[in-house]
């Protein structure tokens, strides 16, 4: 027998525990269905948010907290969807049928494998790591140190696998540059000696607030800002990093021994839209990510009726964007289901 709601909710990050809870407080009966065994998304495994550095459990609590009423099905995935007449029928991953009146995919994104760009020596070089995984060191209040080792020099290398068409990545993934920022002031802070470099493209600090922690990791920080991409990276006979790049406002090349190299990857369509797509029977955008209903007064609606979308899943965003997109769905979806 199949379980009656008014929306479902597929994935439980920042999006959709947002667009839960509004859809409860209004009355409507909500199911979120997620595959990890957590709520919480990507912010759930990360330290602290720029621009102010709120710690990330901050955040998520009322979150949480406002969950209540939302029935959460962890550790669990959409099988099948069929659509019958103004409602959908869902088969779940544990042989559970849902009938819903509404269909949200919030299920974000992921973040680009930075093996793909082998001249950065990720996966080869020990010292080569990316943002996700310093940002668990960050946690841990660890840094980069071990055993003693104080690291000397560190470079960042922004737009990993964004606006970059030799991966089909064309697209900014709006957080990155600011990322860099924030962990470069966080690794000052841990070391203190520490000399740190960022290699960009283009400084993209375009949120409130972004331009002054950029100024802030300049002038309290020290922190050099190079404009360029790094072309090589090799490991020397000590085990430290020799980086090439190019300098082009100086209009040189340049060469640097650096200790650690993080590698700043960008979000890219989760690994699971194409079979969301082919299960909705969804339009994909040139970019990956799903295609909205328009770009204007649409942004949250799929090209299917009474499917919905909210936050990364229609490409990259930053989280107050991802609520305040949130909220318009759980309205948009809410007006829906109350004419059917």
């Amino acid at each position: 027998m199949k379980e009656k709601t008014d929306a479902v909710v597929i994935g439980g990050g920042i999006s959709g525990m947002e667009a839960a809870a509004a859809l409860a407080r209004l009355g409507a009966k909500t199911v979120i269905v997620e595959e990890k065994d957590r709520t919480g998304g990507h912010v759930a495994r990360w330290h602290q948010l720029f621009p102010d550095g709120s710690a990330s459990g901050e955040l998520l609590k009322p979150l949480h907290d406002a969950l209540q009423g939302v029935d959460i099905r962890l550790n669990t995935t959409v099988a099948g969807a069929v659509r019958n007449g103004n409602r959908y029928g869902l088969t779940l991953s544990d042989g559970t049928e849902l009938d819903a009146g509404a269909v949200l995919l919030a299920t974000g994104f992921s973040l680009f494998d930075a093996r793909r760009k082998e001249e950065y020596g990720y996966g080869i070089y020990d010292r080569v790591i990316t943002s996700d995984r310093l940002e668990q060191a960050l946690t841990e209040q660890k840094g980069l140190g071990a055993a003693g080792y104080d690291p000397l020099r560190i470079g960042f290398v922004h737009c990993t696998g964004s606006r970059d068409e030799k991966v089909n990545n064309r697209h900014c993934s709006k957080i990155c540059c600011a990322t860099a920022v924030k962990q470069a002031c966080e690794l000052k802070e841990l070391h203190p000696s520490a000399r740190i470099y960022c290699f960009y493209m283009d400084l993209r600090m375009f949120g409130r607030g972004y331009e002054d922690m950029y100024l802030h990791a300049q002038n309290k920080y020290g922190i050099q800002f190079i404009r360029g991409r790094v072309s090589e990276v090799a490991e020397t006979i000590e085990g430290k990093l020799a980086v090439k790049a190019e300098d082009t406002l100086a209009g040189q090349p340049l060469r640097a021994t650096l200790d650690w190299l993080v590698l700043m990857p960008g979000m890219e369509r989760h690994e699971h839209t194409p079979h969301m797509a082919a299960l909705f029977n969804l339009a994909i955008a040139g970019d990956g990510f799903f295609q909205t209903g328009d770009a204007y007064n649409r942004s949250t609606t799929a090209t299917q009726p009474g499917i919905f979308l909210a936050g990364a899943c229609t490409g990259p965003k930053t989280y107050a964007e991802c609520i305040g997109e949130a909220r318009a769905a759980a309205l948009a979806i809410y007006e829906y289901i109350r004419k059917i």
